[in-house]
């Protein structure tokens, strides 16, 4: 198989890869309200165990670089993406608050660790193909999420046995993505090339990058966890029409993030988020300025459109800066996913001192941001490295 094939096949086995994580992810959130009910928690409780799976990420997110290093791509990739498919059983076998919390934090440990090296392997595949798939690659993720979830409905719809549920779906997605990871690149470093810290705090080189992801991604998880009550609490809407809104916001997100890649080739990755961020700041003042729902879903489906393609790109500049791509891509992703954690709690803190209005506006603000940081994806690839580096400087092992 020449060159251009094993690229063009580690695409199509990457994408994959991407579908079976995000389906995961789908996958567990239809059943939150069953693991809520069969362990009688309360709300309190629940947020506090549904706390553990971010911080199990943003702990484990750090060590990934190492694993990657030692042990390859494809091997980290498949073995870390199949202990993120088995651990969705854990939740449901879990009798209690405590063990529910350790098992959610393996789940959210493996989550990231996953993550982390698939996006490396990601940002691999991109840059010997020469254009952008990084978006498209997250639509991906997105849209496994999105059909994963409509199974777990179905199934919860019509009161199957949860535990009996994930456990299947467990070994469908491990198969998939051990299928899926057999025509990826297995990358592998060279003799005199340094290994990564065992825990790689993020390099000065991704700082400024994370944080135009952190202002993505912290728009992102407050829409995506209080569109709802705002639309409810602000504009007076129905349930039903509160719950379209993130329904609106996961659509067009995942529709951007899928057409994101002719936007990024036309435009480049810093012109890109700057319009992003114009749209997302446009979505923004929709929803701060409407007392209806019909002007604020609006504003959340622009939010979402605008959005969609920052951290995706923000990945992709990591694996673009000098020394170990994963190290780059872990130190970004800690940063990243941190904001995920923080947002709910914040707009909360903020809407119960002012109002949800306010909290908004600092969303907004945040898309704002992006406009103005969008330069600090704008990196020259480092010494040594092709828009990838070439088989000469690190070691490509032939897929099977």
């Amino acid at each position: 198989m020449d060159s251009n094939q094993e690229n063009r096949r580690a695409r199509v086995r990457i994408a994959l890869v991407f579908a079976v994580h995000g389906a995961v992810t789908g996958t567990f959130a239809t059943r939150i309200p069953w693991l809520q009910h069969h362990l009688d928690l309360s709300a309190g409780q629940l947020g506090l165990a549904l706390v553990a799976p971010a911080v199990g990420a943003a702990l484990s997110m750090p060590l990934a670089g190492r694993v990657v290093h030692r042990y390859g791509a494809r091997a980290a990739v498949r073995t870390l993406l199949s202990l993120w498919c088995l651990s969705l059983v854990l939740p449901a076998l879990a009798p209690n608050l405590g063990l529910l919390w350790l098992a959610l934090f393996t789940y959210g440990a493996t989550a990231g660790m996953a993550d982390v090296a698939m996006n490396a392997q990601g940002v691999e595949v991109e840059q010997r193909l020469g254009r952008s798939i990084m978006s498209g690659l997250h639509g991906m993720w997105s849209a496994g999420g999105l059909i994963a979830s409509g199974f777990g409905v179905l199934a919860a719809h019509q009161q199957f046995d949860a535990q009996l549920q994930l456990t299947v779906t467990a070994l469908v997605l491990t198969a998939l993505g051990i299928a899926a990871c057999g025509g990826l690149i297995d990358v592998r470093p060279t003799e005199d090339e340094d290994a990564p810290p065992r825990f790689a705090l993020p390099p000065r080189s991704a700082l400024a990058i994370g944080l135009v992801g952190f202002c993505a991604v912290f728009a992102e998880g407050a829409s995506m966890d209080w569109a709802g009550v705002y639309l409810r609490d602000v504009t007076g809407a129905s349930p039903s029409i509160a719950a379209a809104s993130f329904t609106a916001f996961a659509a067009t997100m995942t529709a951007a993030r899928l057409a994101g890649d002719l936007m990024v080739r036309r435009l480049g990755p810093v012109r890109a988020v700057r319009v992003s961020g114009c749209v997302a700041t446009l979505g923004g003042l929709l929803v701060v300025s409407s007392h209806s729902p019909y002007l604020a879903i609006p504003g959340f489906a622009l939010i979402g459109i605008g959005i969609a393609v920052v951290v995706p790109l923000a990945f992709a500049a990591a694996g673009r800066t000098g020394g170990n791509p994963s190290q780059s891509i872990a130190g970004v992703a800690t940063i990243v996913y941190s904001s995920g954690l923080v947002a709910p709690a914040v707009i909360g803190v903020i809407a119960q001192a002012s109002s949800l209005t306010v909290s908004f506006t600092v969303v907004t603000a945040l898309t704002g941001a992006l406009v103005l940081g969008a330069g600090a994806l704008r990196q020259s690839p480092s010494p040594g490295r092709s828009s990838g580096r070439t088989d000469a400087d690190r070691q490509s092992i032939p897929t099977a």
